[in-house]
């Protein structure tokens, strides 16, 4: 019998290894987060949660910001995508482990679409994603390590987790950790962390600004930064 079943009274799928409830960075701070560099944020975090640099929004221009909807994914296999929409609530960013399988293509046209419907914030994979010319102009943020047309398979009796702690590269992500992406890549930054995060990135920005203002009137970073 499958353990994980469809409920559709709660329109939410269930299972021993799907957390349907946790804690999500506040969406105040997503809003002033969505203003950020990802780079200022990894810097005023103290130079944490950079994810690999192989994963990069799939056009540029895309912004990712939102809390973490974690996903750990058999190799090869999108079913526990399909049902993370379903776990995911409106402006969730679907952060997504594929077991090491990274060639393969994961999520397409007709999941953003889904996602839209469901009003999630974005997608952030550490595999591959197909239809890269239609995700590329969709207003659904996609950052995957590429592009590979590799089918998927959908096995109902393979393991995965939704909500759990899942690592990319050397990051542990936590489901409702802060995640930001830009051109520069994504950044995961601890929920318990995001608002001191927040305010030490504005203030750095700020500071930022003034640096260049001296170096626009002449000075140079030598001087400035007392290299």
């Amino acid at each position: 019998m499958n353990t994980y079943a469809f409920h559709a009274e709660l329109a939410r799928p269930s299972g021993p290894t799907i957390k349907n409830d946790i804690q999500r960075v506040d969406t105040v701070l997503i809003e002033a987060a969505r203003g950020l560099p990802a780079s200022t944020l990894h810097e005023a975090a103290g130079r944490i949660g950079v994810l690999p640099p192989e994963i990069k929004p799939v056009a540029t221009g895309m912004k990712i910001c939102g809390p973490a909807l974690t996903v750990h994914s058999p190799s090869g296999d999108n079913l526990w995508l399909h049902r993370a929409l379903y776990v995911a609530k409106p402006g969730d960013i679907l952060v997504v482990h594929v077991s090491y399988g990274f060639d393969y293509g994961y999520w397409g046209e007709i999941m953003s679409c889904a996602a839209t419907a469901r009003g999630l914030g974005g997608l952030v994979i550490d595999g591959c994603v197909r239809d890269g010319a239609t995700l590329a102009t969709s207003s659904f943020p996609v950052a995957a390590r590429g592009l590979c047309m590799r089918g998927t398979g959908k096995d109902i009796g393979a393991r995965g987790w939704i909500n759990y702690p899942l690592m990319m590269g050397d990051i542990v992500i936590e489901a409702g950790d802060l995640i930001v992406g830009d051109a520069d890549g994504v950044v995961a930054i601890p929920r318990v962390s995001a608002r001191q995060v927040i305010d030490d990135s504005l203030a750095r920005e700020i500071k930022e600004a003034n640096v260049m203002a001296r170096l626009r009137e002449g000075e140079r970073t030598l001087e400035i930064y007392d290299f």
